[in-house]
């Protein structure tokens, strides 16, 4: 870079290694901002830099920024595959071209060709989120994604066989993952197996391996425990194995061996069992479709994975980073009342059912803002039912609140203590609560609530009275 220095005696005109380090700065910012075209961003600060009055990078007959071709230039062609790509600028005075100025063309042809390859490519694929090494892709800073991570960090610690408990869409291979990640394995093979799509008859083979020639046309070839071995064998959906099947699984944990079919032997293995279930396996057992002693043996350690819906604090950081996944194909914000009606939301998918509720709204949303209209009537419909009402009648906090408080008090059988336990407030609030009066809505309301002692048909509104009590 240096060489287009004053020690190198060149023109007063000759840029240095500053200007040209603000040009690296200026295409890495315009990569990093897909908004902004990074071919016309490299164009407009080579001419800067070079001192030209125009630059284009020209695939065949056309400009990669669209400025089009140019005449009466410098010409740097750029080896790019079949196409003719070529790097041209025009100085500023007519046929004066300084040699600092051919080499720094010359130099900056090979940030022309990194940007014709990456205008080649198909559409930006989702970018993968940057996660942490110990817990994966586990993100969210609730108290039970807390306890979460926690148990991970002991669990990880150990070799012990763990089973991964939780709804569909929770996360569980993320879990078993980051149990991977941080445990001693970390640097043997991580290998998933869904049981639900095992086939029985293929069941041994594909767990345990085959010989070479067991049958016609059969070559030999192992099974997901020689796979992992040294690693980590997750066993998602564990549930859906037949009773056949458990007994088999059952036999490999216990021996810490398996044998393939068509073998002579059985070939010990040095592998840790991660298993993941939906259904709760204890109501399996009881209905003799689950093995009493595999889920003994599976059940060493247990992890269960909190739903969406527990931990609705966690959702804008979620959002956050699923927008940020696609942002090279569309940079998208939530207003406040589409992340409350996100939060608000039981989401019986969990994660997998929010990434799906973000993906439509990258997709159809009809403005940079995500608003209410945008997503699944599903997941708007608590939020238009019960909130949208009370801004329309004007309803004030204190009245919400004290809605509230009797649904509450009601749950709990008129047990005040009771109430202000699941409440959280002191006894003094919930009676200022309760005192508040029932049929006023808002600011505006004209409904009279008399104060006792007060001539009749004289409303509180008229004595000048407050119609809220301090808490």
């Amino acid at each position: 870079m240096s060489a287009y220095g004053p020690e190198h005696g060149l023109p007063a005109s000759a840029k240095g290694p500053e200007e040209w380090r603000q040009l690296v700065k200026g295409v890495a910012e315009a990569l990093e901002d897909r908004s902004v075209d990074p071919g016309r961003r490299f164009e407009v600060l080579l001419a800067e830099l070079g001192d030209f009055r125009e630059v284009s990078i020209v695939a065949g007959s056309r400009s990669l920024a669209g400025s089009g071709a140019l005449n009466d230039g410098l010409s740097v062609p750029i080896t790019t595959g079949d196409d003719q790509v070529t790097l041209r600028a025009v100085p500023r005075v007519y046929g004066r071209v300084q040699p600092w100025q051919r080499q720094l063309l010359q130099t900056a042809a090979c940030f022309a060709r990194m940007l014709v390859e990456l205008e080649r490519r198909p559409a930006a694929r989702p970018v993968p989120l940057p996660v942490d090494p110990r817990h994966g892709a586990l993100l969210g800073t609730s108290i039970a994604m807390q306890g979460l991570r926690t148990r991970i960090d002991r669990v990880a610690r150990t070799n012990f066989t763990v089973l991964v408990e939780g709804e569909s869409g929770v996360g569980k291979e993320l879990v078993a993952r980051a149990i991977h990640e941080g445990s001693s394995r970390r640097r043997g093979p991580f290998v998933a197996v869904n049981c639900a799509a095992l086939v029985e008859t293929l069941l041994e083979a594909e767990l345990f391996g085959i010989e070479d020639r067991t049958a016609t046309g059969v070559r030999g070839r192992k099974g997901k425990f020689e796979h992992a071995d040294g690693g980590t064998l997750f066993l998602d959906e564990i549930s859906d194995l037949t009773l056949p099947a458990q007994a088999k699984l059952l036999r490999a944990l216990q021996e810490l061996s398996v044998e393939r079919v068509g073998g002579q032997g059985a070939q010990p293995v040095n592998t840790r069992i991660v298993a993941a279930t939906n259904r709760g396996l204890v109501s399996l057992v009881e209905a003799g479709r689950f093995r009493l002693d595999l889920y003994h043996r599976l059940n060493s350690l247990e992890i269960r994975v909190p739903p969406l819906r527990s931990r609705p604090d966690d959702i804008p950081e979620l959002v956050s980073r699923l927008l940020e996944r696609h942002r090279a194909f569309r940079a998208l914000s939530f207003s406040t009342e589409a992340m409350d009606a996100l939060q608000t939301y039981d989401w019986p998918g969990n994660v997998r059912e929010l990434e799906r509720v973000v993906e439509r709204a990258v997709t159809l949303a009809e403005s940079d803002r995500v608003t209410l209209a945008d997503l699944p009537p599903a997941v708007a419909r608590r939020y238009n039912d019960i909130l949208l009402p009370a801004l329309r009648e004007g309803a004030t906090l204190r009245a919400w609140g004290s809605r509230y408080v009797r649904l509450i008090l009601e749950r709990c059988q008129n047990n005040k203590r009771e109430a202000c336990r699941v409440l959280g407030i002191s006894y003094h609030t919930l009676q200022a609560y309760l005192r508040y009066p029932r049929r006023v809505s808002g600011p505006s309301s004209s409904v009279p609530v008399s104060k006792p002692g007060a001539p009749p048909g004289q409303s509180v509104q008229a004595l000048g009275v407050r119609r809220e009590d301090d808490a």
